[in-house]
């Protein structure tokens, strides 16, 4: 069995997310969105929230299962047994980046393997972070996050009073 692991933050997943797990599914038997607990960054969404939010943005992908995970995610793919790590690319800028991470998780493990998956040019642009800016000001998320993770991430910047300006009514 093929098993790939598509470690990140999601905070929070974004249809650009879903559309590199769903080009994924056709390259192996099980995908683990595996979602970091320390991520390094201050999330907006607390790990158990991210989770629950990707579990239910997954629903309709057949062969993904949701798990969090601590540590170094080269670590939490040898523990489930996965040889493949998925990331994505973007743009240019996302490459630097990504050459160095693939380049150190080789060589903590030499048996597995990252590949790198572009999705559809409608979400090259788009980013948890872009997104999350976006409904602080006030703009619609419906071309990019499922809308239970829009009813989510609304309700935590009404919660938290984050919005930069407030949203007509």
């Amino acid at each position: 069995m093929k098993i790939a692991i598509y470690p990140g933050t999601f905070d929070p997943i974004t249809y650009g997310h879903l559309n590199i797990l769903t080009k994924a599914t056709r390259l192996f038997d099980e995908i683990i969105l595996a979602v970091a607990n320390v991520t390094g960054k201050n999330t907006l969404f607390s790990t158990d929230e991210r989770v629950n939010l990707c579990s239910k943005a997954v629903e309709h992908i057949s062969k993904v299962k949701v798990v969090s995970f601590d540590g170094l995610a080269i670590r939490f793919a040898e523990d489930v047994n996965a040889l493949t790590i998925i990331r994505g690319l973007r743009a240019v800028s996302d490459f630097e980046y990504e050459l160095q991470l693939s380049l150190m998780n080789k060589n903590l493990n030499a048996d597995i393997e990252t590949i790198f998956l572009v999705p559809d040019a409608s979400y090259l642009y788009l980013s948890s972070s872009m997104v999350r800016q976006i409904v602080g000001l006030g703009g619609s998320l419906k071309n990019y996050i499922p809308f239970c993770v829009e009813e989510a991430i609304i309700q935590k910047f009404a919660e938290l009073d984050l919005y930069d300006i407030k949203k007509s009514e």
